[in-house]
Order: structure tokens, then C-alpha cells, then sequence
């Protein structure tokens, strides 16, 4: 790995700081291990947000779940007499048809999962920078050419090597004209 400000060769991916400028590595092993991808930070404190299929399999599962409950205390109430019998089924109605049809309904038609989202952007242990905010490039600025200055040759335009037959055909001459 070469540090991307000063262009020294590193000893081992493992090294935190450059040993010639001092640049910190950790960023950029970040990156070389998640293919040049930053992972999403998270503050600790940041809730995961729920899908809406979850949250609705959730309240199906605890409507129906307060249907255990609910309906044999209140059958007990309605057998002392003191509640209406049509109440407790019909809140059996609600709790455990109402309760498995809001987990059917939120399985089968509701969004799953938002796709996690790339977020660029300093990891969450840089310390917070006081003053505004700046954006530093991910490599520094190519430092300033004069205009008069000398430029290296390009060298991608090679000079065409003679053709192999040309020699041959040379000694052929030679022959040629050492039998006559």
C-alpha cells in the first residue's frame, strides 16, 4: 500500500500512520477493504429504523397476544354476570382474527427494509473540528507546474522497428550475387 499524500511504500497493511508524513492510514484501509465504499456510521444513540412490514407484524403479534389475556378475564366478569356475553366474543373476534389478519395483511403487502443507504463521510471517531466545517479531497492537490518548465518525453510513440523480412531478403541479395 502507498500513502496517497506522499506516495511512500508502506511496510504492511497494518500500519496506522505513514512513516515518512505522518498521514493517517485508517481511512484509506477502510476503503481498500469495503472497495473503495465508506460503511454507514451510526451514533450508538441513533434508533434503527423499522420497516413498516415489521412494525406491522409487531402490533398483529401483540394484539393477538392481548387476546390471551383479555378474553378469559373478561369471560369471567360476563360469568358473574357483570359484562354482556356478546362483548367477550366479540372481542375474541377482534383480538385473534384481528390480531393474525394485521400480521397476513403487513407480510404480504407492505415495504420490507429500506436498502441501506452508502453514507460518505468522515468515520465516526474523528474528533469534531471547530470553526466551519471544511471538505478535504481524498487526495491532495497536484502541486503547481511553471509554464516554461521541462516535460517528460512522451514515450508512447515508438519509433517503427524494420521488418523481419527485410533482412532476410538483404542476404538473399548477398547470395544472389556471390553466384554469378
Amino acid at each position: 500500500m502507498f500513502c496517497p499524500q506522499c506516495g511512500q511504500q508502506q511496510a504492511s497493511g497494518m500500519i496506522r500512520f505513514c512513516s515518512r508524513c505522518g498521514f493517517p492510514l485508517d481511512g484509506v484501509i477502510q476503503l481498500l477493504g469495503n472497495g473503495g465504499m465508506l460503511p454507514v456510521y451510526r451514533s450508538p444513540d441513533e434508533p434503527v429504523p423499522v420497516s413498516p412490514r415489521r412494525r406491522g407484524v409487531k402490533q398483529g403479534g401483540i394484539l393477538f397476544l392481548s387476546g390471551v389475556a383479555l378474553v378469559p378475564i373478561l369471560g369471567l366478569f360476563a360469568s358473574y354476570g357483570a359484562f354482556p356475553e356478546i362483548l367477550v366474543a366479540l372481542a375474541a373476534m377482534i383480538c385473534y382474527i384481528g390480531g393474525l389478519a394485521r400480521m397476513l395483511f403487513a407480510a404480504v403487502f407492505e415495504e420490507g427494509a429500506p436498502k441501506p443507504v452508502r453514507v460518505y463521510g468522515p468515520p465516526a471517531h474523528v474528533q469534531p473540528q471547530f470553526g466551519p466545517p471544511r471538505q478535504s479531497p481524498a487526495l491532495p492537490p497536484p502541486p503547481p507546474r511553471p509554464q516554461n518548465s521541462w516535460r517528460r518525453p512522451n514515450t508512447a510513440e515508438l519509433a517503427n522497428r524494420p521488418s523481419v523480412t527485410e533482412n532476410t531478403t538483404r542476404l538473399l541479395d548477398k547470395e544472389d550475387r556471390t553466384d554469378r
